[in-house]
């Protein structure tokens, strides 16, 4: 009877070890980090109370990352506009080395991304995480066109689609193991979602809003598509990914590119009014929410500790949102800065860029080493100790670094080239910044002839003492002008500003915007 008893006893005994191992499996967390990055579109630097103490939008969440992470304070997007930097982002390359050497990208357009080409999905992908698209993808794929098409980028014209056929050359064939979004910005037809390569819904309908702010333009639209809803929409997405993907215990990669605040500007009813400036800033508060809901997505699934969560925009404010209208409640999307989205100035490019990830930083930290959107892919290899080969990641560094030791010292990024709507180019290095035109390269003044006639060809900036770019003091530092012409160029012809075995760039060697090069 002993025996048994002893029997029994030992039972129970090795029943609750396994239990109890298997209960440290389920909630440990992952040995490499969850990383969760937002983007969001049009956002300014100075939308962001953390960034801005005299914004007038409360980014209640935004600020509770900056608060418990790292703020960026010189970060800047690869271009001041939309399809450019996403390019970046996912290759780590600079925009204007693909074919598109100016403007962006339409809802039809072809893929800009060779498939060749190592993507972030796809490199972690190699590294045992499960890779997650939602969103805004605004990088072209291949859809079933019914008939031979032309001026497939012009945004005015609409295309015959077989929707019952899947896309090809989107985000599942480029890294990511699950997708779920839509082909351009919310204001580019067609308005379909397409998960994992498939249309979710037919369009029933031709939709069009030529309001200034709520503005799309006229196209298909999916029985499922809702412009006012799609934000909360993708949002859920996002969320349900967070609950399915943290329950298998595998690390995972969320790529959440929101459509928000770029237009249309739609905030949902709760918010409507809320900001006490305008619709642009109700809008700004809804996407504040956003990453509340995410954040307490990963709370819920007791994930938030194990994950890199990264904020940024993808350029500055668009005009859509109503300078005027946040002028008069003393609001300024820019911040200090000159320009917004689309200009070579600051305001097109400098950008909120924030880093939050509890388990390894504990205290929090303003961050002012220069850095770019495309760095994301070496910073991530260096994260899970994946060798980048020679031809990916050419103007990608590591900041690593500076999240792990906060030693600024140790990155290394030389310089910085900037790149504005129209393919005009910047160079910054240290506190100078080099503009290779004689105005904003973009939307806002200078711009036209008349407004650019007898203007120096040239703008050089020393953003240490003039942050707000209004002395272009060109003629007083020839030096260190042909110093940064000369390390422009050197980037150009090497196809790379990293070191390693120099690469070709995309399109014609000679294209327009390098006339400079050869004077």
């Amino acid at each position: 009877m002993s025996k048994i008893i002893e029997i029994r006893t030992l039972f129970f005994i090795v029943l609750i070890g396994i239990s109890i191992q298997s209960k440290g499996q389920s909630t440990s967390s992952p040995k490499n980090p969850n990383i969760v990055y937002i983007l969001a579109d049009d956002l300014g630097i100075g939308d962001v109370s953390g960034y801005n103490p005299d914004s007038k939008i409360n980014t209640k969440n935004l600020d509770r990352l900056i608060n418990h992470g790292l703020k960026f304070s010189d970060a800047h997007t690869s271009s001041a506009v939309c399809t450019p930097t996403r390019y970046g982002i996912i290759t780590g390359r600079y925009n204007w080395r693909s074919t598109l050497k100016s403007g962006v990208l339409g809802g039809y357009s072809k893929p800009l991304i060779d498939s060749g080409r190592l993507t972030v999905g796809d490199l972690l992908q190699q590294k045992g995480y499960h890779t997650a698209f939602v969103g805004k993808w605004h990088l072209g794929w291949d859809w079933a066109f019914k008939e031979n098409t032309s001026d497939i980028d012009n945004l005015a014209n609409n295309f015959d689609i077989d929707f019952s056929k899947p896309i090809t050359n989107g985000p599942k064939d480029l890294g990511f193991s699950y997708s779920y979004g839509f082909s351009g910005s919310l204001d580019m037809p067609p308005y379909v979602y397409v998960e994992d390569n498939k249309v979710t819904a037919s369009p029933d309908r031709v939709t069009v809003n030529v309001d200034d702010k709520g503005f799309w333009r006229e196209g298909p639209t999916g029985s499922d598509f809702d412009h006012v809803q799609v934000l909360p929409h993708l949002t859920d997405k996002a969320v349900e990914y967070i609950h399915r993907q943290s329950d298998t215990g595998k690390p995972f990669f969320l790529y959440f590119a929101l459509p928000a605040p770029h237009t249309p500007i739609l905030p949902t009813t709760e918010y409507m009014g809320k900001s006490n400036t305008n619709m642009y800033g109700d809008f700004m508060l809804q996407v504040d929410d956003v990453v509340g809901q995410i954040i307490q997505a990963l709370e819920d699934k007791e994930q938030l500790e194990n994950t890199i969560l990264i904020f940024v925009s993808d350029n500055g404010c668009s005009p859509k949102a109503s300078f005027p209208e946040l002028e008069r409640v003393n609001h300024n999307p820019s911040f200090i800065y000159r320009g917004h989205k689309a200009d070579i100035y600051e305001g097109g490019h400098r950008v909120p860029f924030i880093v939050h990830w509890p388990e390894k930083i504990q205290q929090a930290r303003t961050v002012s080493s220069t850095i770019c959107t495309t760095d994301l892919i070496a910073t991530l290899a260096d994260l899970v100790s994946f060798e980048l080969p020679a031809q990916a990641g050419e103007d990608s560094f590591s900041f690593l670094p500076l999240v792990l030791q906060g030693n600024e010292t140790t990155f290394l990024r030389e310089a910085t080239v900037h790149h504005s709507i129209d393919g005009s180019f910047a160079i910054r290095k240290e506190e100078w910044k080099l503009i290779l035109c004689p105005g904003s390269g973009g939307w806002s003044f200078p711009r036209t002839p008349e407004e650019l006639k007898g203007l120096p060809p040239m703008q050089l900036f020393n953003l240490d003492k003039d942050p707000a770019e209004t002395q272009n003091i060109i003629e007083s530092h020839p030096d260190k002008v042909h110093e940064l012409k000369s390390l422009l160029t050197e980037y150009i012809q090497n196809g790379r500003s990293t070191p390693g075995i120099p690469q070709k760039n995309d399109g014609p060697e000679n294209w327009k915007q390098l006339y400079w090069m050869y004077e």
